[in-house]
């Protein structure tokens, strides 16, 4: 069950919406589990003994942990037991038939598993170690009560696609939460801004991405090959940040904060800049359990460009089992060090318009490693985009995208800019417009409903992660 269904927004969401609200306040963790076991069991209930074996094993690491404290070393070996047991969960599930076929390449008689991925293992199994170690380390609380902890893990507005959420940024609140009617009505503001993202945006655009990358060669221009990877580029942005919307938005209406995970990326002006505003619940987490743990730059040049390129490394492997998103996090790695230690004062003379091409340029590029998992499709679509081979520079049929397209495309730019944000604030929000919002808000679930019931194109990119 994905939050843009219909299942999810006229059945699931109002029927615990009611349960949440009709609980008793010391029975609402516990309503919290079990509605969030149901949602994650909807299509593969098998994968509920998986997430409650993880929920369990690192409750007890962290009960052990808060019991060792004052002897450091017994209580480490807990934290260890913790990160070998989740890494060697998500190794399993995700990793392991993609090890086996490349064993299978070299010769060796091995079969793949074919196991399908439990979904949102790659969050949940980021969340659930981050707690041992960080009552570890004294940034959070233990938490004493199975069935709260067990509410954390299964939570079900960030469960299958993030925020990672980690355990101390919402341990106060998972005990004492704050649930009032204003906190609720900006959740279901923002919800219904995601949902819209979602449906009307990235599935919109989306289907432009899939009909120019399906493309045989001689009907490709160079024109459509950028149009369609501007159109992936806006897909997989809106796609993700309305989830992430959405997640927020069900966050407040439970009473719950979620950090931010999206800060308009496409607005940056260098790589360095656009990762501080992409997923930026993943990049903290590789940066405070990974990156610093290494020993961050404390240690010289040398080994901080190793200590990054091993975050990026990871970064892509976490997006899955493929040589692709390898080869995508290695180039963002790259890159990243190139700006660090070459770059960063050639790009701060430049003009500000040319600092942004020169992101976004970079950022397109990395969407194509990032899209295609057959590295010989990724290369010939590349060559398209730089007109190698007999490719036209424009056709009229890359004319005829632009025509159907080109609105959507507009509204997509500003859509992916502050400049909404900043119109509500300074003319919309406290004065009399403001009471126009409920009116859009009811319009614009209606929109999105319209849509779902008509269309058979919804797609969800980060839900395969």
């Amino acid at each position: 069950m994905v939050f843009s269904s219909l299942p999810f927004l006229f059945g699931y969401l109002p029927v615990v919406l009611a349960v949440l609200k009709l609980a008793p306040l010391h029975a609402r963790n516990f309503c919290l589990f079990l509605v969030s076991l149901i949602f994650y069991g909807w299509s593969e209930p098998v994968y509920i003994v998986i997430m409650l074996i993880s929920t369990f094993v690192d409750y007890y690491n962290g009960r052990m942990v808060d019991k060792y404290r004052d002897d450091r070393k017994k209580a480490k070996r807990f934290v260890w037991f913790s990160v070998i047991f989740n890494l060697s969960l998500l190794g399993f599930f995700k990793y392991a038939d993609f090890f086996i076929l490349n064993l299978q390449a070299l010769g060796l008689p091995l079969s793949p598993l074919n196991l399908s991925l439990p979904v949102g293992i790659s969050f949940y199994t980021f969340q659930t170690m981050s707690y041992p170690i960080d009552v570890y380390r004294k940034q959070a609380p233990v938490q004493k009560s199975v069935v709260s902890f067990g509410a954390y893990v299964t939570l079900f507005p960030q469960l299958i696609a993030g925020p990672i959420v980690r355990y101390k940024d919402i341990a106060e609140q998972l005990d004492h939460r704050q649930e009032t009617a204003d906190q609720f009505a900006l959740g279901v503001q923002r919800f219904v801004a995601g949902l819209a993202k979602k449906v009307l945006l990235a599935n919109s655009i989306g289907a432009l991405w899939d009909t120019i990358s399906a493309l045989p060669v001689r009907e490709m221009s160079v024109a459509a090959a950028w149009l369609g990877i501007i159109a992936f580029a806006f897909q997989i942005y809106f796609d993700f940040s309305g989830y992430s919307d959405m997640a927020i938005g069900l966050g407040k209406m439970l009473g719950f904060e979620f950090l931010e995970n999206f800060n308009y990326p496409y607005i940056s002006r260098s790589i360095t800049e656009f990762w501080r505003r992409w997923h930026i619940s993943l990049s903290t987490w590789f940066r405070d359990y990974v990156y610093i743990p290494l020993g961050g730059s404390r240690h010289g040049r040398g080994k901080q460009i190793r200590n990054l390129m091993i975050v990026w490394l990871l970064t892509g492997f976490w997006h899955g089992a493929s040589w692709n998103f390898m080869l995508w996090g290695i180039y963002f790695g790259v890159i990243l060090i190139l700006e660090k230690f070459v770059l960063k004062p050639i790009l701060e003379r430049l003009p500000k318009v040319l600092q942004h091409g020169y992101a976004l340029v970079l950022i397109l590029l990395g969407w194509v490693l990032f899209a295609f998992t057959d590295l010989d499709a990724g290369v010939t679509y590349l060559k398209m985009m730089f007109g190698w081979g007999s490719v036209s520079l424009i056709n009229a049929r890359t004319l005829f995208y632009l025509r159907d397209y080109g609105l959507l495309l507009i509204i997509m730019i500003l859509a992916s800019t502050p400049l909404g944000h900043q119109l509500y604030e300074t003319k919309i929000r406290g004065r009399r417009w403001e009471g126009v919002m409920p009116l859009l808000i009811a319009a614009g679930l209606i929109l999105c409903t319209a849509y779902l019931v008509d269309a058979s194109y919804n797609p969800f990119l980060y839900f395969r992660f």
